[in-house]
């Protein structure tokens, strides 16, 4: 496998999850993405929600992180130390697609890591989100939008880089031309089928 680690990120509603899954499933190799949280939560001692939660909340809040000095770091900080050394785990020990946590920025001195980052037309992502998620809002364009710029604050926080940025993945994909015309090219470029 000419790329066994693959990480994906997406913008809120491209199908950017849809696609790890199928790329996992195609190639029969792990797939992180709530089982990272699940990995995250037993390491760190935080619960699951809290996992989960970190990259949608404001993070460097002065009452949050009230009380640290300079042999403790803010939870906010520790607890991307702790994603970071499991995102690193699962990389080494074997093939694998990881979806989101900054992945790509973790792994981005690892040759042999695939960057995707999945986009899509706003109308595509609401279609999305409303019809296949089943996520109910008032405003799904408010939504989408807001989801993203919180993915946006986490990743900019701690990975000294810009999300969405195409500097920093091999691959940005329009899920316009398909979930499946993706997820096939993905696993045909790491099985070394399409030259890059």
């Amino acid at each position: 496998m000419k790329y066994p680690v693959i990480t994906i990120g997406r913008e809120h509603g491209s199908g950017g999850r849809l696609i790890a899954q199928k790329v996992a499933q195609t190639l029969g190799i792990p797939l992180y993405d709530k089982k990272l949280i699940r990995m995250i939560a037993a390491d760190s001692g935080f619960s699951e929600n809290y996992v989960e939660a970190a990259e949608k909340k404001r993070t460097s809040s002065f009452l949050y992180n009230i009380y640290f000095d300079s042999n403790n770091l803010p939870i906010d900080d520790q607890l991307f130390i702790t994603q970071s050394n499991i995102i690193k785990q699962v990389a080494a020990e074997g093939p694998c697609v990881i979806v989101g946590r900054c992945a790509d920025y973790v792994l981005r001195d690892n040759n042999e890591c695939l960057k995707v980052f999945i986009y899509a037309p706003a109308e595509e992502r609401i279609k999305r989100v409303t019809e296949v998620y089943g996520e109910k809002t008032n405003d799904a364009k408010r939504y989408i939008e807001k989801y993203d710029k919180q993915r946006a604050a986490y990743y900019n926080r701690f990975t000294e880089a810009k999300w969405g940025d195409p500097h920093n993945y091999h691959l940005m994909l329009n899920s316009t031309i398909g979930l499946d015309t993706i997820s096939d090219y993905i696993v045909k470029l790491v099985s070394g089928e399409v030259a890059d």
